[in-house]
């Protein structure tokens, strides 16, 4: 994706007033909490599920090997929005702000690979000055453009080769049939974000739908909601804080307000209306404009997965 297109994306999916706030000029402390709560709920979206960014994987490299997973008309879908039963909202990061001192804080860098020309999960967490680890496990190259990014548009954080396990076959032919996946040499990388900019995003230079975002965070309370949309953050010191529910495209983390009595439990179920209209510029339409012909013989077939819009 050229630099002008990522910043185009950037403006839509992240603004996020909040993320231009200063972060906090203090140093997480941890303290044996006493009479802690526990916060739960669940994210559902309200509305119908948007349309999946499209693109044609003719101008792409790769096209057969990662048009196993398309939509059987050259097109390769990305639906950012994982929607279970019961409209639960799945993988929405939850964050409770302002707590400086509380259990402790045990951050897991996050191991991100590169699988089916996907990049998963697809959404995460990181933290400033941490590492991530991104993991080819393709026969076919790709490449890591790590950002972090605000409405003032992206700034690159790195962008380095993600080489290939060399035990992968080195001439695939069509590569469709071939589904193996061996891991190649992990490439560890340091997350350091501007002061105030929290949004983390990473493509792969040569396949565009290949994306992956995440939302630093500055202590230990935060959850990610699962199958069935359901969260839970334990241990939280009594108090009343600001809680932000997080999704790259909902246009903006969204604010709720929670107190935490003495060993209680507190509820919060958001609601996220579902954004509407067309949200991106790439949509995969029913009679494109290139044709698939140019390709040859070389035929475009989901042997893995036919997406469906």
């Amino acid at each position: 994706m050229k630099r002008s297109e990522l910043v185009r994306f950037s403006l839509r999916a992240t603004t996020v007033i909040w993320l231009l706030a200063a972060a906090p000029g203090w140093a997480y402390e941890e303290i044996t909490v006493m009479n802690g709560g526990t916060l739960t709920g669940t994210v559902t979206l309200v509305g119908e599920v948007p349309r999946p960014k499209g693109y044609n994987l003719v101008t792409f490299p790769d096209p057969v090997y990662c048009g196993r997973i398309s939509n059987g008309t050259g097109w390769r879908l990305l639906q950012a929005f994982n929607i279970g039963s019961d409209h639960a909202f799945r993988d929405v990061v939850v964050a409770i702000e302002g707590i400086d001192r509380g259990k402790p804080f045990t951050f897991q860098a996050p191991r991100i690979e590169a699988i089916d020309c996907s990049f998963k999960p697809f959404i995460t967490v990181v933290r400033d000055r941490r590492e991530v680890t991104v993991v080819n496990m393709d026969p076919v190259m790709h490449d890591i453009q790590a950002y972090e990014t605000s409405e003032l548009g992206p700034r690159v954080l790195f962008n380095v080769p993600l080489p290939m396990n060399p035990l992968h076959p080195r001439d695939l032919g069509l590569a469709a049939q071939y589904h193996k996946h061996l891991a190649g040499e992990p490439m560890k990388q340091v997350v350091n974000m501007t002061k105030g900019r929290r949004v983390f995003v990473m493509q792969c230079g040569f396949h565009a739908y290949m994306e992956s975002w995440g939302l630093a965070v500055d202590n230990p309370y935060y959850a990610t909601s699962g199958k069935d949309g359901r969260f839970e953050i334990d241990n939280i010191p009594p108090g009343t804080y600001k809680v932000m529910v997080w999704h790259p495209q909902i246009g903006g983390a969204k604010q709720y307000t929670v107190t935490i009595e003495p060993k209680g439990k507190a509820t919060l179920d958001a609601k996220i209306e579902a954004p509407t209209g067309r949200l991106y510029a790439n949509e995969a339409v029913e009679n494109p404009r290139f044709g698939l012909g140019i390709m040859g013989d070389v035929k475009i077939v989901p042997t893995l997965e036919k997406q469906a819009y």
